[in-house]
Parts: structure tokens; sequence; C-alpha cells
């Protein structure tokens, strides 16, 4: 068993390498406004981020409904939400907010 303070480095550790990872690009990038490749990563990132997550959220789906109504919800819901607002953000938060709270209520 893990004491509170074990806890809470392995949450600090985890926090700092995970927004190091979110700011590096922008320290390494800077400067480089006018790139070929920039350019195409701006275009092609969103999508391939979407495919990945649904991917992943379907990795485990059979055909028992506490299985594919979670991941169809919350697909849905990301997609919905993205037409809506066209915000990452929010489509990103919100269908992973509606597929988990369906995935407890349905566990």
């Amino acid at each position: 068993m893990l004491s509170t303070t074990q806890v809470a480095v392995a949450v600090l550790v985890v926090a700092v390498i995970t927004f190091g990872c979110r700011i590096l690009p922008f320290v390494l990038l800077r400067g480089r406004g006018n790139s070929a490749l920039l350019d195409f990563l701006s275009r092609a990132m969103p999508l391939g981020v979407m495919v990945v997550l649904v991917a992943y959220t379907l990795e485990g789906v059979t055909l028992e409904p506490a299985t594919w109504v979670p991941a169809a919800v919350g697909i849905a819901g990301t997609a919905v939400l993205h037409l809506w607002r066209r915000s990452i953000a929010l489509s990103l938060v919100g269908g992973t907010a509606a597929y988990v709270a369906l995935s407890l209520a349905m566990a």
C-alpha cells in the first residue's frame, strides 16, 4: 500500500512530465511560423487524434450493450459537440464524459 506522500509525489512527477510534453513542442518550434511541415501538421493532427481516440474507444466493444452503447454515445457526443462549437477541447471532454458516465452507469 502506498502512503499519501508517495501518491502525491507520483502525481506530481506525472503532472510535470505531462506538462513538459505539452509545452516542449511550442518551445522547440518557436520562431518557425512559415513551415510547410507545421502547416501540414496543423491540418492533419486533429483528424489523426480523433481517429486514434475512436480506435481506442472501440477496442473492447462487443455485442453487449454495456460496451457498445457507451462507445456509440461517446463517439456521437464528441462529433455533435465538435460540429456544434468547433472546439476540440469541448468535444473531447464532453465525449469522454459521456462515455465514462455511461460506462459506469451500465457496469
